[in-house]
């Protein structure tokens, strides 16, 4: 199993390790365009194989494509972070035109390969790898519900007061600050859903912080978090390589599903060794799909900046 991931940035390289550190991949190439980087980074992490426990072999390229040759799994991490006060949208000019020459380049050496997007403003940087690419859609995948996912988990066990492994949730729609979905109705502590132990009051807060999670790292942090997007793409490509049929919520193209076409957007699915493997149809309230809705719209208003 070969691993590339574009970008030796703090994401790409969280990636790479957090890959290498769960041991089912025998390569992962990083790869920049920065001289030197990414050899520099594999060469680092490679150093800590003996502490860390795993034979997974590491290497870096500076642009050089060629050294991604038949990866079953390719990660787009490259462009611009996110600064403070910058939304996401705010990225598209940059990263489309990164993001569109990355997967024509990945493809080119890896025709097979399943591609996970990590750039944001990710929803529509899934959508352009769909528009330019013309691969099948079960091998294009946005990692962002997944890592929205966590975030609801991880603030849903602080107000429970709970440890996380008890704690079960997930976030649909869009990748956005404005678009997310948590879906705090169906939300659970060891199937018990949350509302049994929370006021309703303090569910709403918890969904608002899910909605700002990134923005509020950002503040934190001056740039994007890299930590729990690394930790969430492993777990995408973990599922895929070794075919767990896991269930993630996952920006995809959906044609008709959840009544939204042509469109790349936060959904569950199941995932294994063909990719997406199915896209899984949650009975929503009248609320919820509204609020799909209008995620949906914010989504389509940032594609129409796409350059096709």
């Amino acid at each position: 199993m070969k691993v590339t991931v574009v970008g030796a940035g703090a994401v790409g390289a969280s990636c790479a390790e957090y890959i290498a550190i769960k041991d089912f991949a025998s390569e992962v190439v990083l790869l920049d365009i920065k001289e030197g980087y990414a050899e520099g980074k594999a060469m680092d992490l490679m150093q800590t194989a003996s502490l860390n426990g795993f034979d997974t072999k590491i290497t870096g390229s500076t642009n050089d494509y060629a050294k991604t040759a038949n990866s079953n799994i390719c990660v787009i991490t490259s462009g611009i972070p996110r600064k403070p006060g910058m939304t996401r949208e705010e990225l598209i000019g940059i990263n489309a035109g990164i993001v569109k020459t990355v997967s024509s380049n990945l493809i080119k050496h890896s025709p097979d390969t399943i591609i996970i997007v990590v750039s944001n403003p990710m929803d529509t940087m899934t959508y352009l790898v769909h528009k330019t690419t013309g691969i099948p859609k079960n091998r294009i995948i946005g990692m962002g519900g997944a890592l929205d996912s966590a975030r609801f988990k991880y603030r849903l066990a602080e107000a429970l007061g709970a440890p996380i492994s008890d704690v079960d949730g997930m976030v649909i729609g869009g990748h956005s600050d404005t678009g997310m979905v948590p879906l705090t109705r169906l939300a659970t502590r060891n199937s018990v859903p949350v509302s049994e132990f929370i006021s309703k009051e303090r569910l709403e807060q918890v969904l608002q912080e899910t909605k700002v999670g990134g923005a509020t790292l950002t503040g934190l942090l001056g740039t994007s978090a890299w930590y729990a997007p690394g930790a969430a793409v492993s777990a995408l490509v973990q599922a895929i390589a070794c075919d767990q049929k896991k269930i993630f919520p996952c920006s995809v193209l959906v044609e008709g599903e959840y009544g939204l076409n042509d469109l790349c957007i936060g959904a569950p699915v199941v995932l294994g060794k063909n990719g997406v493997e199915s896209i899984v149809e949650i009975n929503l309230s009248a609320d919820e799909k509204a609020q799909m809705v209008a995620s949906a719209k914010g989504v389509s208003a940032t594609n129409a900046l796409l350059e096709l």
